[in-house]
């Protein structure tokens, strides 16, 4: 049985900050002095005025789809610094995603179509800069769940995606420590974590969340091996989509050369090469310990099939053997 909660994550309206990127000191300070009855009004008030007009938004251009602590929420922040690329509606909250394809598609495509920006408003952007905005959105979770691709696919078949990857095994315990920190997971240690995920998704098939409500938090939570097997989840994504249409990029190498990353994205995109503050967002401040070598070996191990795999799909070494 798939686990069904109240209210799954990122399941605000238009709106909403769940799931969202960091939001100004400023839009903070303002919200914080504001009545919480005024705040959740103008939210409700946005959401309907969103989805009354959602046959005037256009749906987004582009997807970073994964992976999960792998630096999507610094690729979609460098982005919506672009000059050219327009944020969400509302704009003054900095979100990147309303996770509609994973967590949120029976609410259907007005309610998705609500998050972003009217076609009058591109259009006033591409006369006053001489240049057609873009329009995205990030879900690290669009890569893994296994109904997301075919979902974009038929929804936004011209669509662009950006998979970043993260090698496996520092990606997992990353994962891991960061569910802690946001109160997801509550077994003591990562080994513990690690030794009970089989036993977690063992409820959960691709079948299983095929329904347009259905959701697994474990798939969603404790999925730390699982989502490092990267192949198993390229390779749907490239027959579905097209491998034309996806840019995979070692998000290892994405703060080493951050600025030759940036660029390759914006030329796959198509647009106009723009000087960008390109700095890491999303970083915890909280320092975790270091990985128990027993443990790095184990996970070396576990995902030198899994890497190999990988690197024959793509034709290309991130050096991770």
């Amino acid at each position: 049985m798939v686990a069904m909660t109240d209210q799954k994550p990122g399941s605000g309206g238009a709106g909403s900050s769940i799931g969202g990127l960091q939001r100004s000191s400023a839009v903070e300070g303002i919200q914080d002095k504001v009545p919480e009855r005024i705040v959740s009004g103008a939210k409700t008030a946005l959401t309907a005025y969103g989805q009354a007009t959602s046959r005037f938004r256009p749906l987004p251009d582009f997807l970073v789809i994964g992976t999960k602590k792998g630096g999507t929420t610094s690729m979609m922040s460098w982005l919506i610094d672009h000059p050219h690329v327009m944020r969400m509606f509302p704009r003054f909250q900095r979100r990147k995603s309303p996770h509609y394809f994973d967590i949120n598609y029976a609410r259907g495509e007005a309610w998705y179509r609500a998050h972003f920006p009217t076609r009058a408003a591109r259009s006033l952007h591409a006369r006053r800069t001489g240049v057609h905005p873009l329009v995205g959105e990030a879900s690290p979770y669009y890569m893994f769940h296994p109904t997301a691709a075919r979902r974009i696919h038929e929804t936004i078949p011209d669509a662009k995606l950006i998979a970043l990857l993260r090698e496996p095994g520092s990606r997992a315990y990353s994962n891991y420590w960061d569910r802690v920190a946001t109160g997801n997971e509550d077994l003591p240690t990562f080994e513990a974590a690690l030794d009970a995920e089989a036993e977690r998704l063992s409820s959960v098939s691709d079948e299983s969340l095929r329904a347009p409500d259905a959701y697994s938090f474990d798939h969603d939570h404790h999925s730390y091996l699982a989502r490092g097997r990267y192949a198993e989840q390229l390779r749907p994504i490239f027959d579905i989509v097209g491998r034309e249409r996806v840019l995979v990029l070692a998000a290892d190498g994405m703060f080493k050369d951050a600025q030759g990353t940036f660029d390759r994205v914006q030329d796959f995109l198509g647009l106009p090469a723009e000087p960008v503050p390109l700095r890491a967002r999303n970083e915890r401040s909280e320092k975790y310990p270091p990985i128990a070598p027993t443990t790095r070996e184990r996970l070396t191990s576990y995902y030198a099939p899994h890497n190999r795999d990988l690197f024959e799909l793509l034709g290309q070494d991130f050096g991770w053997l």
